[in-house]
């Protein structure tokens, strides 16, 4: 094979419960010198006249090399080839908030993005689960009688929280000597009325970070605030402020309620909404046992965009569980006819976000996608993408 060691990209793909792994060698350059590739069960290795690179796996992955089978060059991408793997499961995700953990506990909540402390010292004496978004018209179904549960939303008590699918439910009814949200001021709307236009007081119920501007949740009532999980962090208030890059938060938000969603309703296909329920993202969840390993990134869409600088603390190779995702972006106006496909089929689910998450969900995905070597980045009409766990 003609290339440089040392300028050769490897991505490995490793699923876990499929005991097997997809290994793609960069393509040689023109003018590259001849290269060895040797496959061990621990490790890589690619010699050239000019030297050896070795590329060490995780401990908890250990390659067959007598399996190896489907070799192919694949114009543009390098050599692909098929083994056998032998990898230990992840841990399995835990919840976002610990129920039996955090219960009991005085908990702080901050801004995830500055650092903000929303609520200090709050004691959640019970963590609860809500029922799923159309509980209501279940029981209308099941019920014989008439439903008791009819205009009665659920709303915390002084010392819950209630989380939701992408949100924590919170009650500020005592917090009024605590540091609160800052609540954005009444807007004016134009209404339309025998085409002629009046303005109307609207409330604006968006709760915003005093400090850093961002939106975190959405006042539900005078008492209840929704507070969503991307924005929030919530800490023991033993513990100071953990600081977590806005990519890798991100993701391992997301990542969590796609499979917690997935595994209790059965659903892989998700509209990536805002709170103004308008769709940005199409997103088909394919899988939830990968192990990405991959040399040599380009990173030139890093550089452009500080919501992934902290990818630029990696080493030259790295490792990581992640998701794989089919998505479809929606923003200005795009594949118009699927969004409203999908509006239309109750086995998709839909996941509401901060508009600007939304947007900063999307650029995570088109850069996983740029950095996939190119035989990987579509599948039919859908482009390919991994979230890091």
């Amino acid at each position: 094979m003609a290339a440089t060691a040392a300028e050769t990209r490897m991505f490995l793909e490793v699923r876990r419960q499929l005991q097997s792994a997809l290994l793609i060698l960069g393509e040689p350059k023109v003018g590259g010198m001849p290269m060895d590739v040797s496959i061990m069960p621990s490790s890589l290795q690619m010699k050239t006249p000019e030297g050896c690179t070795e590329i060490q796996l995780p401990a908890e992955v250990r390659l067959v090399p007598s399996s190896c089978r489907g070799l192919q060059f694949v114009t543009g991408d390098g050599l692909h080839l098929r083994l056998q793997a032998q990898a230990e499961l992840g841990t399995k995700l835990i919840s976002m908030f610990n129920q039996s953990s955090q219960a009991q506990e005085c908990c702080t909540f901050y801004c995830q993005s500055c650092g903000e402390v929303i609520i200090k010292d709050r004691k959640l004496l019970r963590v609860l689960p809500l029922p799923s978004e159309n509980w209501e018209a279940l029981v209308g179904e099941w019920c014989c009688h008439p439903d008791p549960f009819a205009n009665k939303p659920l709303h915390p008590q002084e010392n819950d929280c209630f989380i939701g699918d992408s949100f924590f439910l919170v009650n500020l009814r005592t917090s009024l000597w605590q540091p609160r949200p800052e609540l954005s001021p009444v807007e004016m709307c134009c209404v339309s009325s025998d085409n002629h236009c009046k303005l109307e007081p609207k409330a604006n119920t968006k709760v915003i970070c005093k400090r850093c501007k961002v939106m975190l949740g959405e006042t539900v009532s005078s008492e209840t605030t929704k507070f969503y999980m991307t924005e929030i962090i919530i800490q023991s208030s033993e513990r100071s402020f953990p600081i977590i890059p806005r990519s890798r938060f991100v993701q391992s938000v997301i990542t969590q309620c796609l499979v917690q969603l997935s595994s209790a309703r059965s659903t892989f296909r998700f509209r990536i909404q805002g709170q103004d329920d308008k769709v940005y993202i199409l997103l088909w969840l394919l899988n939830s046992d990968s192990l990405v390993i991959e040399s040599l990134r380009n990173s030139k869409y890093i550089k452009k965009f500080p919501l992934l600088e902290d990818t630029l603390k990696a080493d030259s190779s790295s490792a990581w569980s992640a998701i794989k995702v089919l998505y479809q972006p929606c923003i200005k106006s795009r594949n118009e006819k699927l969004v409203s496909l999908w509006e239309s089929d109750i086995s998709v689910h839909p996941l509401t976000l901060p508009s600007a998450t939304c947007l900063e969900l999307l650029l995570i995905l088109s850069r996983s996608n740029a950095n996939l070597p190119s035989s990987l980045r579509h599948m039919n009409s859908f482009q390919v993408a991994f979230l890091k766990m």
